[in-house]
């Protein structure tokens, strides 16, 4: 997530290779002088998705410290306190660009996914309403991937861009394949340049 200004990128570095996952916040700061990439946020939990929110103060994000993918709110570049936003696990969030509202992904009943909303003031201290469910749709259309946001905001905040899934049309086998060689030279053949 980028600042509005460019000058700094929150990511997330997985450190070892040893499983389970776990991932940490860190900023790299652009400047005059080098690059310089610090910790934001490092611990025994996995933390990814981290989302700068619009006027640069607070940081959203994904982490499994309670047990579970929960989405929670602290100030940027800190100090300060930590803040649960979501309600029975939530992950990828993502401000609006108002920076009135913070999104996130949510598992639904059974097999469905829940896109969720919450109020926020943004301001020397963060206050956020209740989460509410925008709508709900089936997890298999709309995966949820693994490590980053799989959905955007529209910049009015009423429409969403998502990766859909179709079901998988039966494929018939691979039976041959055409290699063409210097297809460019038979571009130029049939299309020639008057």
């Amino acid at each position: 997530s980028w600042s509005a200004d460019g000058r700094t990128l929150l990511f997330t570095q997985r450190l070892g290779s040893a499983a389970p996952v776990n991932r940490d916040i860190w900023i790299l700061t652009l400047g005059d002088s080098a690059p310089q990439a610090r910790p934001f946020l490092v611990s025994d939990s996995d933390e990814s998705s981290a989302e700068l929110s619009p006027d640069g103060r607070y940081v959203a994000y994904e982490s499994n410290q309670s047990g579970r993918s929960e989405v929670y709110v602290q100030p940027f570049p800190g100090p300060g306190r930590r803040d649960l936003i979501s309600i029975d696990g939530g992950g990828q969030p993502l401000w609006a660009r108002n920076g009135r509202e913070l999104f996130y992904r949510a598992s639904g009943p059974g097999p469905m996914m829940r896109m969720m909303a919450v109020d926020v003031t943004l301001g020397q201290v963060l206050t956020a309403g209740r989460p509410h469910v925008l709508w709900e749709a089936a997890r298999a259309r709309y995966p949820g991937g693994t490590g980053g946001r799989t959905y955007d905001v529209a910049p009015d905040g009423r429409r969403f861009l998502m990766i859909h899934q179709r079901d998988p049309a039966p494929q018939p086998p691979i039976t041959h394949v055409v290699l063409v060689q210097n297809w460019l030279d038979e571009l130029k053949r049939l299309v020639p340049i008057n």
